[in-house]
């Protein structure tokens, strides 16, 4: 771990749950930083602006940067602006920082068809999803919408508790319509590639620290970086045994907070 540079935190789970601060994550990443390395964050939760989430790291007493931070919503945003043409059309069913991200590159953002036609129909976390934006959402696929998703996780860990995720919107979704969405987040390497790619960082020299294998770890190992576990999250150790090898994690701890010690201790896996 001594060759690693860099260092990509994901967030709910890993560095926080909910409201809630983990232990040694605060402690961590300043560690990192005053040893030279570089941090950054990727989330799949599209519910915040990168703003945001710069606004709660550093409540949490976490010195963050916009450019610091990449979300699937912000990976949304991208897609659309290099793949949508001028000013495209999206059906969002979603929260408020997935519309905003999508807004600030030109995307026309709607919450409801009302009759009109959309080139996209853009699906993250919804925690007020009723029946009529699933209908909206059915009617714009059948009426030749492409369907992407933000993330397909079926549960998101808070302090309470684990909860559906924006997966289980995104599978009614594709239920009803019969069609697969292009999903945008992890396990997509999308985004953590613009992320290297961007920043100048060598995969070999970066570690991918998530709580999820179906996608901070597939993400990861496709993008060719190292990556880690931790058990603060929605995933258990007995998972990660049985994990086909595509899945399986280089390492595991069982916090954020025993990353300093795996990084200055001697090998590689």
């Amino acid at each position: 771990m001594q060759s690693i540079t860099t260092v990509v935190f994901d967030l709910d789970g890993v560095v926080y749950r909910g409201h809630t601060l983990l232990p040694g994550a605060r402690k961590t990443i300043a560690w990192l930083r005053k040893q030279g390395r570089r941090v950054f964050f990727l989330t799949n939760n599209s519910t915040l602006t990168r703003t945001e989430y710069v606004r709660r790291l550093e409540e949490f007493g976490i010195p963050c940067k916009k450019a610091d931070v990449y979300s699937s919503a912000y990976a949304c945003a991208l897609y659309l602006r290099e793949n949508g043409g001028a000013s495209p059309r999206a059906l969002v069913v979603g929260e408020g920082g997935l519309s905003a991200e999508l807004r600030r590159v030109g995307v026309d953002v709607v919450r409801e068809l009302s009759g009109r036609q959309v080139d996209y129909v853009v699906v993250g976390m919804d925690r007020k999803i009723n029946y009529r934006k699933l209908v909206d959402a059915h009617s714009a696929i059948r009426q030749g919408a492409k369907f992407i998703a933000s993330n397909c996780d079926p549960i998101y860990p808070t302090e309470d508790g684990v909860i559906p995720g924006g997966g289980t919107i995104v599978a009614a979704i594709q239920t009803a319509t019969q069609t697969k969405p292009l999903v945008i987040g992890k396990p997509s390497p999308y985004i953590l590639k613009i992320l290297l790619h961007k920043e100048d960082i060598k995969p070999k020299r970066a570690l991918l620290l998530g709580d999820r294998l179906d996608t901070d770890v597939a993400c990861g190992r496709q993008a060719g970086v190292w990556t880690a576990i931790v058990l603060t999250g929605v995933t258990a150790r007995e998972e990660i045994a049985a994990a086909p090898a595509r899945l399986k994690p280089h390492w595991v701890m069982e916090s954020i907070g025993d990353l300093p010690r795996l990084i200055t201790a001697e090998g590689k896996p």
